[in-house]
């Protein structure tokens, strides 16, 4: 049997953040993955990043990644990898299915910890239709896998089902991949990720199809045709509202469920706490469960982001050691409540924790009115937007236009701004506003810096009759000035011509370019992406 201070069970998020915390700390700290690379979904995550600076905001998932494991290595945290924790046992004892160093072949090692500390994540929800294990039904993690570990394609026209975040992400990162998205469906009456990540979608002409299921995949030996259907009140399909869509691919998006057996196994109290996920241990404020030294952090103690997961495994890390004499209370208090103000910034507004499943929202915090359109179909209306002032305002010149109209915890474009023309504030999930006094450069780092791709930079002086609007752009191959084309409307029809007259990518934006172009003045209050015809 082998000792260890502290047993990391999950070299994600949580459990990476959880091991460097420790190993900062002094403790004998050693991690086991059941995968072949550490990282756990980050190296997945292509995105930047929400929250504040401090939460890595503006940061694509595996370049966070990337540090993560370089504080590791530098800490000298030791990590097995292709390691399997087959339980937990009375006195903290931890059977691992593991490669022997001297033979190579697989076998079981015993472990013994002080604490343990349980970060194995979650897993993919599913939903059981008509052809459901046909070749070409995924889940959106596998499609994120193909997509950015392996490069490949997961198909050529696919199928959304769920409107989460991770629904729309994926979808997005898909139409990157080069594939078509036919549209994204949910059960649910409404968009139920960030509003900012489905106007992305919509721009580019996917459609979105509200209260709504798939019922069948065709095609026997791969999917070749997905059946969706129209859902009553009840959820139950409506005869004759059968539509057939000619995808390839099935992507199911559906929510996580915490892999929380480990947990059970050790003999933790459990319950089931939907607004967790699922069947997860009962812990303390601290993170431990009912079991003395055994704690839980990640999305195993209830679904959230990586921001999150990765501060919960500092906080839970830092109990560890106060309790293990490798940090006196004070310090411990000072740690935790600042571990606890951080978390706090990322459960607040529309989506924090508490407001999971709340479908009664009128006003966003500020009291302007929440987008109807948005909900069902996946973008904002124009005139809509109009009562958003930071989206509407009227100024002579360059100036920024934002369209984020929902309270989401992140601030990089006040950051992103040195002359101080956007104001978020202390409230990160506090809608972005317009310092008119403040001249805007039209340096473009706002349109570039935006996690959520919903700044524009607008001029409608540009020459008489024209203005220009810039916009995000994270496609391939890129576009160049000269360029000729259709602008498109916020939700991906053609509105007008339009001439690409900048194209602009330094190495500060992150490999997101801001594309300008130039439309009739008529059309620069709806112009919102372009496409090369």
């Amino acid at each position: 049997m082998k000792r260890h201070e502290l047993i990391v069970i999950g070299a994600g998020p949580a459990g990476l953040s959880a091991a460097i915390e420790a190993k900062k700390n002094g403790m004998d700290v050693i991690v086991f993955d059941e995968n072949s690379r550490p990282g756990g979904q980050l190296f997945k995550q292509i995105h930047k990043f929400f929250g504040s600076k401090e939460h890595h905001a503006k940061e694509r998932g595996f370049m966070i990644g990337r540090s993560l494991l370089a504080e590791a290595e530098q800490l000298g945290v030791r990590v097995e990898l292709n390691a399997t924790v087959m339980g937990i046992y009375e006195n903290k004892e931890v059977t691992v299915k593991m490669k022997d160093a001297s033979s190579a072949e697989m076998s079981v090692h015993h472990y013994k910890a002080d604490y343990i500390i349980i970060a194995t994540g979650a897993a993919e929800n599913m939903i059981p239709f008509k052809g459901w294990d046909t070749p070409g039904v995924i889940g959106a993690g596998a499609a994120q896998a193909l997509m950015n570990l392996q490069g490949v394609q997961p198909g050529k026209k696919i199928l959304m089902v769920g409107s989460g975040n991770v629904g729309l992400v994926v979808s997005f990162q898909l139409l990157q991949a080069g594939c078509e998205i036919a549209a994204v469906i949910d059960a649910a009456p409404r968009v139920g990720g960030y509003g900012v990540h489905a106007a992305k979608l919509a721009r580019t002409g996917v459609p979105f199809y509200l209260s709504h299921t798939v019922v069948e995949a065709k095609g026997g030996d791969h999917v070749r045709s997905a059946v969706i259907a129209e859902l009553d009140s009840s959820f139950k399909p409506i005869p004759g509202t059968e539509k057939e869509l000619d995808v390839d691919t099935i992507c199911i998006a559906v929510g996580l469920s915490p892999m929380s057996q480990l947990a059970s196994n050790a003999c933790c109290k459990m319950a089931l706490i939907p607004s967790k996920g699922g069947n997860v241990a009962v812990l303390n404020e601290y993170g431990e469960t009912s079991v003395s030294g055994i704690y839980c952090a990640g999305d195993v103690a209830g679904i959230e982001e990586a921001s999150s997961a990765m501060i919960q495994g500092k906080s839970v890390a830092s109990h560890v050691c106060m309790k293990a004499g490798y940090i006196d209370e004070d310090q411990f208090n000072t740690k935790y409540h600042g571990f606890q103000a951080s978390l706090g910034e990322l459960r607040q507004g529309m989506f924090a924790p508490k407001n999971k499943g709340r479908t009664d929202w009128g006003t966003t915090d500020e009291g302007y009115p929440v987008s109807k359109n948005l909900l069902a179909h996946g973008c904002v209306t124009e005139e809509e937007i109009a009562s958003f002032p930071a989206a509407s305002y009227e100024k002579q010149g360059i100036h920024p236009v934002i369209e984020c109209t929902q309270n989401i915890p992140c601030n990089p474009c006040q950051e992103a701004c040195k002359l101080g023309c956007i104001m978020v504030g202390a409230n990160i999930t506090r809608i972005p506003a317009i310092d008119t006094a403040k001249k805007c450069s039209g340096c473009g780092m706002c349109v570039a810096t935006c996690s959520g791709q919903a700044i524009f930079l607008v001029n409608k002086d540009f020459e008489p009759g024209f203005a220009t609007v810039a916009f995000p752009y994270e496609f391939l191959p890129g576009l160049k000035k000269g360029d000729r084309g259709k602008a498109l409307d916020r939700s991906g029809n053609p509105v007008c011509d339009a001439e690409l007259v900048d194209v602009k990518q330094l190495p500060a934006m992150d490999k997101t370019a801001v594309v300008t172009m130039k439309v009739p003045l008529a059309c620069v209050n709806s112009a919102r992406f372009f496409k090369t015809v």
